[in-house]
């Protein structure tokens, strides 16, 4: 971080998000759409958007809401889909993703939103913001709509990296169990390790050391600890944490955004069958609107980056305004809270006990030689 003085509210008061206008794939448009819906919701919110002015002038203008609380940063360069993450680490200067992320370096804003590239994202934001001490690697925690009472499960890392070994894990249920008490304050977060069948027999020998080390650190870092899970448990409610790696992840967010797409068209299909079909869908019509929303992925819309010294939300690339808002409100919600700080504060301390657990382990294998 910079020595400039934290200007993360504005004079008016207002905690302001740092928003990439650019990366979506609807363009900038639905972007500024987005922003609008979460300043009408929320009167505390301010925002600074990033991107050509002469493309995002008219259509903040055009949105009466935002009068007084979009300051437009001007940058010529975005980042695309198609960019690889080691030419934007060298290249990316002047980007809308970089001066959006220079946005909470700086401390001019709270926490940053981007509909862009993931990989470009990440490897910028630990480029820019640098990783929290004690952290390995970064992860992607998203909510995973589910049976528990708060609604949601969060699920990490769902692609920040492909491969993760049993100390990255323990990593992950850490920021996992600290994301979830301050997004759902829930006191003592339940952890769950995602694995092919719940007996610890089972799995690759780093998940086997993964579930020992996770188990071993359950009382040091505050968490239940309720062993392996399997996929079908990642929507129920045995746990509130679910831990994987990002390939793993990955693959399970994106099928079940695509049984949840599934489910709705087969739904709509049944019910325009025939005249009495269309009659039922009438009756059910309450009922429906509550499991469209109860699965519409664009409620959970946003994948915090965690590790990170600033809060970082990636919003779906293809996300309309409804995600974009969605993703908006968790960074709010999320800087408002100080979320950034309580986790570092987190890791650091759970580094240090672990530390200071194994340095005890081996002065008691030394003193016993």
């Amino acid at each position: 971080m910079t020595g400039k003085p934290d200007q993360s509210k504005a004079q008016t008061g207002k905690i302001v998000i740092s928003v990439d206008a650019m990366g979506g794939d609807a363009g900038p448009a639905v972007v500024v759409a987005g922003i609008a819906k979460s300043a009408e919701k929320n009167p505390n919110i301010g925002f600074i958007l990033h991107g050509p002015e002469d493309e995002l002038a008219p259509l903040v203008a055009k949105r009466r809401i935002l009068a007084d609380r979009v300051v437009i940063r001007h940058v010529d360069s975005v980042v695309t889909m198609d960019d690889k993450p080691s030419q934007v680490m060298r290249n990316g200067k002047g980007t809308s993703m970089w001066s959006a992320l220079d946005a909470v370096k700086n401390g001019e804003a709270a926490g940053v939103v981007s509909c862009g590239n993931t990989g470009a994202l990440m490897a910028l934001s630990m480029l820019r913001l640098r990783k929290v001490p004690g952290v390995n690697r970064p992860a992607i925690a998203i909510l995973w709509p589910s049976r528990n009472p708060q609604g949601f499960n969060v699920m990490l890392d769902v692609g920040a990296d492909v491969r993760a070994d049993a100390q990255d894990l323990l990593q992950y249920a850490l920021m996992g169990t600290s994301y979830t008490r301050n997004s759902m304050d829930i006191a003592r977060p339940r952890v769950g390790l995602l694995n092919v069948g719940t007996e610890e027999h089972k799995g690759r020998a780093e998940l086997k050391e993964a579930h020992a080390l996770i188990a071993e650190n359950a009382g040091i870092a505050d968490y239940e600890f309720v062993g392996f899970v399997e996929g079908s448990d990642i929507p129920g409610n045995m746990a509130d944490v679910i831990v994987t790696d990002g390939f793993t992840g990955n693959v399970a967010i994106k099928t079940g955004e695509g049984t949840a797409s599934l489910v709705r068209s087969a739904l709509r299909e049944a019910f325009e069958y025939s005249f009495l079909s269309k009659i039922a869908a009438l009756l059910a019509y309450t009922s429906l609107s509550r499991l469209a929303k109860r699965i519409d992925p664009r409620r959970a819309n946003g994948g915090v980056f965690l590790g990170l010294n600033g809060t970082v939300v990636k919003s779906h690339g293809g996300a309309d305004a409804t995600g974009v808002s969605a993703a908006v409100k968790l960074a709010f919600r999320l800087a408002e809270q100080g979320f950034a700080e309580k986790l570092a504060a987190r890791v650091a301390s759970a580094v240090e006990l672990t530390q200071d657990a194994a340095g005890s382990d081996d002065d008691d294998r030394i003193s016993t030689k």
